[in-house]
């Protein structure tokens, strides 16, 4: 809550890059953005309470996030099916 905003603004988008690296696989774009959403929501409510005044307002709200945070967009390829369900095996298989 205390820190100035660029300085919150470095640190939350660097949250957001690693949260983006780790969960932005094919089909789960929805709760990628849905995260980025909830963490602008709460860092708005949380600079709204740092003085008397009303504070900033959502379009103030949206130039930050716009500035420090990253666009959540899917960053990995679909993998090769081939390559992925491609198993070899030496000999016979221990199960059998």
């Amino acid at each position: 809550m205390h820190p100035p905003i660029p300085e919150q603004g470095v640190w939350l988008g660097a949250v957001v890059r690693g949260h983006l690296n780790y969960y932005a696989v094919p089909g789960n774009g929805d709760a990628i953005n849905a995260f980025r959403d909830q963490l602008i929501r709460h860092w708005h409510k949380t600079l709204r309470r740092r003085g008397q005044a009303t504070g900033s307002g959502r379009t103030r709200m949206l130039e930050h996030a716009h500035r420090w945070l990253p666009p959540a967009h899917i960053q990995h390829p679909w993998p090769d099916n081939e390559k992925r369900f491609y198993a070899i095996t030496q000999g016979r298989s221990p199960v059998r």
